[in-house]
């Protein structure tokens, strides 16, 4: 007998040994497969539905074709894809209006990447992702405006600046809240690039890689009259949309935390962005 009660305890140990060893590897399975393409409860099963504009613009998508991979959106959705498990074939695009995809209700696609910045209040409708993105607010005008060669904040209230911006953007709350003007609100930025082509606007305030890409290409005579430091300070950046309490919304953020650590993220970013060499902060 009491050769048994020397052994009870090694047999008590070696069972408590296995059985966590078993609940942990249980464990490891259950996370490794809970954000796999077999397991994740998508639009379309098997397949995940990236959502973007109609049109696409530079620098986030080249060309209009995110299915090319080519801009900064176009390569982080895909960059996020193969985090969770997808290869390119089993990407599928759909195009959205900015407006329509914030709204709520039901979605088409799986997450929606088109310059969303977070904010409090749109969380209410819809879910976002962690921030694969910020960036200041910067001033699109044209040479011969009467915002040209302005170097302050004050200079634009002097001028009597007329800016535009799309509706429901952190470009419209800029306008209104941070320099205290009233704006011209259009139902996208396309409309409002064609506002600003017919100088029926002084300026358009879009994110600053977009104002590189709008001077330089869509606006004639384009310039930068400047970018509004700080103007980033109360977003939280841009994310993936997603439904509201979407089931994968965690699994996309994982994603993209996973590329951001792993510095993916800041190479497509290198790649893709250009500096803010050329656009002078407003004093």
């Amino acid at each position: 007998m009491k050769k048994l009660f020397k052994f009870i305890p090694l047999l008590l140990t070696a069972l408590v040994i296995t059985a966590c060893s078993s609940s942990s590897d249980e464990g490891a399975t259950s996370e490794s497969t809970t954000c796999s393409p077999e397991s994740l409860a998508t639009v379309e099963a098997g397949v995940l539905t990236i959502a973007t504009g109609e049109p696409a613009y530079y620098p986030w998508v080249i060309d209009d074709a995110p299915e090319s991979g080519e801009g900064f959106e176009a390569a982080v959705a895909y960059a996020v894809a193969s985090e969770l498990g997808y290869d390119q074939s089993a990407v599928k695009w759909v195009r959205t209006s900015f407006d329509a995809a914030i709204a709520p209700g039901p979605k088409t696609f799986d997450f929606n990447l088109q310059q969303y910045s977070i904010t409090d209040e749109r969380k209410q409708v819809v879910d976002f992702s962690s921030a694969y993105y910020k960036s200041n607010q910067a001033i699109v005008s044209f040479k011969g405006s009467k915002i040209d060669g302005v170097t302050t904040l004050q200079g634009l209230a002097d001028a009597g600046a007329k800016l535009g911006a799309a509706v429901s953007t952190l470009s419209l709350d800029v306008i209104e809240g941070q320099l205290g003007l009233s704006a011209a609100v259009f139902n996208d930025n396309a409309a409002a690039v064609t506002a600003l082509k017919n100088k029926q606007i002084d300026g358009l305030v879009v994110d600053l890689p977009t104002a590189f890409y709008l001077s330089a290409v869509e606006v004639p005579n384009g310039i930068i009259v400047g970018q509004i430091d700080g103007s980033d300070t109360g977003d939280q950046g841009f994310g993936l949309l997603l439904s509201k309490d979407n089931p994968i919304t965690s699994c996309v953020s994982g994603a993209v935390d996973a590329i951001t650590n792993s510095g993916t993220l800041q190479a497509i970013i290198d790649q893709w962005l250009t500096s803010s060499v050329g656009a002078p902060v407003l004093g």
